[in-house]
């Protein structure tokens, strides 16, 4: 059903959760996998005239952001390669980090996104947004939102308990 799936990880526990139950999913349907870290792009010192000596160059953030982005992405290439399935792996700049999703997404002629979500949700979520929603927004196709089991497994609090009687 789904040759091609896109799997966005930001390296977080959730997010890895997130991206093995992908590789899980995408194993069910045989698709091939696409692993995407997007990294925030390098930010120059604002309010100083000369570049301290001590801050990296625009060279060195990117070198050190792809091998970070190497080290979210190994748990994810290690379960597509046990899982039999071809995987490739891309590490992008962008500090629009769901329109570059989506565009990744539309680029590689993904069938589907496959992506957490952080759980927020009211106020929280309007306030600081999420890229989940972003992507939902920017996206034309499908998007799995995959949710914590551990949140969801936890058991409703009784009024009573939440009152304090």
């Amino acid at each position: 059903m789904f040759n091609k799936i896109l799997i966005p990880t930001d390296g977080s526990d959730l997010s890895t959760e997130a991206a093995l139950s992908g590789i899980a999913f995408a194993k069910q349907n045989k698709s091939e996998v696409i692993a995407v870290y997007v990294a925030p792009e390098y930010q120059y010192p604002i309010y100083v005239e000369i570049i301290p000596p001590s801050y990296p160059t625009e060279e060195e953030y990117q070198d050190s952001m792809r091998k970070i982005g190497e080290a979210y992405l190994k748990p994810i290439r290690d379960a597509a390669d046990e899982a039999g399935l071809v995987y490739s792996s891309i590490i992008v700049f962008s500090n629009g980090t769901g329109p570059k999703i989506a565009a990744i997404a539309q680029e590689n002629s993904c069938d589907l996104i496959y992506m957490g979500s952080h759980g927020r949700t009211g106020l929280t979520q309007m306030l600081l947004g999420s890229v989940t929603s972003k992507v939902l927004s920017t996206c034309a196709i499908p998007v799995l939102v995959y949710r914590n089991r551990k949140r969801e497994d936890k058991p409703p609090v009784e009024r009573s308990e939440a009152a304090g009687f």
